[in-house]
């Protein structure tokens, strides 16, 4: 569905939308999220393997069983770990193509990473979505080895843009489906309905309401039907043992005091120094942005679109005070994926703003990416 034009335009945001260097083309930036995809599947191809490592990526078998139980609309014996919007649409995807392999997730995520970044661009201006779509190395996994992130990021965009079009009940569909791909997308639809309650749009308000109610309630139908609880996908984050290699050990509750987790979960579960290292750059990344989102210019952004600056907000703070020790840290690069256009729009006069950097970039980030994805130790064959 063609949503109208946004506005203001992140050129009408002054300085702090892109700095004074002219943005890169929407094309050159389709380039090099191409270009990007290109260099990782060629990588992974030759480190690996890229269908082999495809078929053992993160949650990608959980997803398929999932998607295989859709399908058949049969839910025996299947054990749900995820929220399931993104099964759901790797369903549709199956009965449209009549294929069922990882090769499908992929042709839902990788999509989505590209209307994501487009959106991100239409929101922020091609800057801040180059340097979102080809630093973070877990959004060029789920990108193209399969993963809900790009999905949830992408409706989470989408509704932001139809938002600003004045389409809150478009706005609020869009949200609540992207909380069934990703929990934590309910930051969204809090921002949207707080943003009316500001207004006075009371009406639109319980309209939007009556939206998230209804998509939620078909989202749980089936889980109270089969399996005698509507929250079970819920539940599933609270019961799930997240003891490190299956060896019982700390890993505290969902949530907790703000970086207590990161902090104790360092402590707890050691890791490789590159390992660290990469996390806590982005931590500390993140952190800048959020220092810089108390600036005026950026205040004056969140004046003028206070559903964003809502959802940013609660989003980031959610991802802060996750409470599991042995992921708060470690998947701390995926855990913010959803706020870094937030992160990069805060951060945008310090970026560096030259067409040979982005390009670099494009090559440089997915060969890292591909190394992660498989493993330095296993590409050193260190046993």
């Amino acid at each position: 569905m063609a949503l109208p034009a946004v506005t203001p335009s992140p050129d009408k945001l002054g300085p702090l939308a892109h700095g004074s260097a002219p943005q890169p083309s929407r094309r050159e930036l389709l380039l090099l999220v191409f270009t990007a995809a290109a260099v990782f599947l060629a990588a992974c191809s030759y480190l690996r393997g890229w269908h082999s490592l495809l078929a053992s990526y993160g949650d990608n078998d959980a997803y398929l069983s999932v998607a295989d139980a859709i399908s058949h609309w049969d839910f025996r014996h299947l054990g749900v770990q995820h929220f399931m919007g993104y099964p759901y649409f790797v369903a549709l995807l199956e009965l449209l193509l009549g294929i069922h392999s990882p090769i499908a997730l992929v042709l839902v995520a990788f999509p989505a990473s590209v209307l994501a970044t487009l959106l991100t661009a239409r929101l922020f201006g091609t800057w801040v979505a180059a340097y979102f779509a080809l630093t973070n190395f877990a959004w060029i996994q789920v990108a193209l080895l399969g993963g809900s992130e790009t999905l949830a990021v992408a409706l989470g965009l989408a509704a932001l843009c139809a938002f600003r079009s004045d389409s809150p009940l478009l706005a609020a569909l869009l949200a609540s489906l992207a909380v069934t791909v990703r929990p934590l997308m309910l930051a969204l639809l809090i921002g949207i309905g707080l943003a009316l309650l500001f207004r006075n749009r009371y009406r639109d308000f319980l309209k939007t309401f009556a939206i998230g109610l209804l998509i939620g309630a078909l989202y749980v139908t089936p889980l109270a039907i089969y399996f005698g609880d509507p929250l079970l996908t819920v539940h599933s984050y609270s019961t799930r043992d997240y003891g490190a290699g299956g060896i019982p050990g700390p890993h505290g509750h969902l949530f907790a005091w703000p970086f207590q987790a990161i902090v104790l979960g360092t402590l707890a579960y050691p890791a490789p120094w590159t390992n660290l290292v990469l996390s806590f750059s982005w931590i500390f990344l993140v952190l800048a942005g959020v220092a810089l989102m108390f600036s005026p210019r950026f205040r004056r952004y969140a004046a003028r679109h206070p559903a964003e600056a809502l959802f940013c907000a609660l989003y980031l703070f959610a991802v802060f005070s996750y409470g599991y020790y042995v992921w708060a840290r470690s998947a701390f690069l995926r855990f913010a994926i959803p706020a870094l256009p937030f992160v990069f729009f805060a951060l945008d006069r310090y970026l560096p703003k030259h067409r040979a950097f982005l390009w670099a970039l494009a090559v440089v980030s997915p060969l890292l990416a591909a190394l992660s994805a498989v493993g330095i130790r296993n590409v050193l064959h260190i046993p």
